[in-house]
């Protein structure tokens, strides 16, 4: 099997008038919220999805708000390949979970998440793309799916008719304001060109920082509260939708809480505490983890935003002046969502739908090096 190794292997340098106008059609599978997607669209208007699946019901009533009515099937995705026929695409994207072959996953969720799997692959055989583009966490190709993945493009294989190439990438290379690396696998057919991985468009001297996403946001919060708004959603009523802007949003801390984010400095973390507002664990453990009730540093780009980026104890997500974890709106800007955005659901539910995005700016730069490959 054919693997891409080099960073040489990959198409010359792109020019716009290149590009053409035929359309890229495509299937978002695992949608999220449609950071993938919105990216795929920044980086060529030659995109147009015809279908997303997404089980989370908030997360697809949020991919609805801003991709278009009718284009999510709210549902896992076996629930969609039995319902539904698999349409004839252009390119495939999404990633299904890991640890679905692990050893240790012998439980029924083990079993599940292996299905996802099998699934994702089938449906990529079903609609024949010319490219299938997957991202998943940074220790994805040392995972027994990767290596399931590999598998299913040998001979007879369910994906026979594929290679597939993967590399860890790093966002702030792309222009987003944060260090978060993912694992791209990118799956060409083999009778059509290879895309190759976009080259850099940031060296870490012209990285996007905290300061300038934060740039015109004020840095002062009062409101706790989501404003007082429903929408209906496959038979259901939930929050929203609230746009980006809306959801700079701040949390009704403790007395002791407020206490050790005053003692924090720019650029600190728990060891600046004094003993008296530290736990026992902290005081007992004085290694370890920096990011733990860290601010964020202003001049650089942020760290990885998960999904509990509003609790400062998970990680370095304290603001780098204000007393107070980062806002959603906030932790949304330093994914790249534009503040007109549209949200769904509860304000855990967005934070999960915040974390588990593909950063915008590395899905424009994928974009447009499958709209690269598509013009030659």
């Amino acid at each position: 099997m054919k693997r891409l190794t080099e960073v040489d292997d990959v198409l010359p340098p792109f020019s716009p008038a290149e590009a053409g106008t035929q359309t890229i059609t495509s299937i978002d599978l695992f949608a999220g919220a449609g950071g993938l997607t919105a990216g795929l669209h920044g980086g060529s208007d030659r995109f147009r999805t015809i279908r997303a699946v997404e089980h989370d019901l908030a997360a697809a009533a949020t991919f609805e708000e801003n991709h278009g009515r009718g284009l999510v099937y709210a549902g896992g995705i076996e629930e969609w390949l039995a319902e539904e026929d698999v349409p004839e695409v252009d390119l495939v994207v999404g990633g299904p979970p890991c640890q679905g072959f692990s050893q240790l996953n012998r439980n029924r969720v083990g079993v599940e998440r292996n299905s996802l799997w099998e699934k994702y692959a089938l449906t990529i055989s079903k609609a024949r793309p010319k490219w299938f583009l997957m991202e998943n966490v940074s220790t994805f190709l040392k995972a027994p799916e990767y290596q399931q993945l590999l598998s299913w493009t040998e001979p007879n294989g369910l994906l026979s008719d594929y290679v597939v190439d993967a590399r860890v990438l790093l966002a702030a290379d792309y222009g987003a304001p944060q260090k978060r690396r993912r694992t791209v696998v990118i799956g060409h057919r083999r009778d059509v060109a290879a895309p190759g991985f976009p080259r850099p468009t940031h060296d870490p001297s012209a990285y996007g920082t905290v300061a300038q996403a934060f740039e015109e946001v004020r840095p002062a919060v009062t409101d706790i509260d989501l404003p007082s708004r429903t929408v209906e959603f496959s038979g259901r009523s939930f929050p929203g939708p609230f746009r980006s802007d809306e959801l700079h949003l701040t949390r009704q801390y403790q007395d002791l809480s407020r206490r050790r984010f005053r003692k924090i400095p720019a650029e600190g973390n728990r060891f600046n505490l004094p003993d008296d507002l530290k736990t026992p664990c902290w005081i007992a453990h004085t290694s370890g983890s920096g990011d733990v009730m860290g601010r964020l540093y202003a001049d650089r780009p942020s760290v990885t935003i998960r999904t509990e980026f509003f609790k400062p104890e998970k990680g370095r997500y304290l603001h780098p002046t204000e007393h107070r974890a980062i806002t959603h709106f906030e932790a949304a800007l330093l994914q790249g969502f534009p503040p007109d955005y549209k949200w769904v659901g509860s304000k855990v539910e967005i934070a999960r739908q915040i974390g588990n995005a593909v950063p915008i700016a590395l899905g424009q730069a994928l974009g447009a090096t499958i709209a690269q490959a598509a013009a030659h």
